[in-house]
Order: structure tokens, then C-alpha cells, then sequence
């Protein structure tokens, strides 16, 4: 069986971006991203493949547009 991650956007500031993410529609984790370096982090510490699943979605898709999505799912 495969997984499913979903990501909302909470924040969007100059120094860091937040997201609510867990797994399908349960936000229990937050990820953080340095815009100017891309770096992520999770508040919990645990960067775990769910984690790292949905940032590299995330940092692809800001990759491609220049923008941070407002949500985004990963499924593998």
C-alpha cells in the first residue's frame, strides 16, 4: 500500500515558509522551509520519508513556478 501526504500552506514570511502537513487530510506535523536556501525542517524533529515525500513535491513545484503551493499532495 502506498502513501499519501498532504501539505497545506499556514505561512508564507521572507524568512521561512510553513506547512501543515501529515497523512491524507491529517495536518499534525509542521514542515518549515528557508525560502533562501530551500533547507526544511519539521517542529517535532522527526524528518522522516513523509517529511522529506512532501518537501521535495513542495521545493519541485517552487523549482518550476517560483511560487510556494498552497497545497500539495504527494501519493507513492
Amino acid at each position: 500500500m502506498g502513501m499519501v501526504v498532504a501539505a497545506r500552506l499556514i505561512e508564507a514570511g521572507t524568512n521561512e515558509v510553513r506547512y501543515e502537513f501529515g497523512f491524507e487530510d491529517g495536518f499534525d506535523r509542521i514542515l518549515v522551509i528557508d525560502p533562501s536556501t530551500l533547507e526544511a525542517r519539521v517542529e517535532d524533529g522527526d524528518f522522516n520519508s513523509a517529511a522529506s515525500a512532501i518537501t521535495a513535491k513542495i521545493v519541485s513545484l517552487w523549482r518550476s513556478s517560483g511560487e510556494f503551493p498552497a497545497r500539495m499532495v504527494f501519493a507513492g
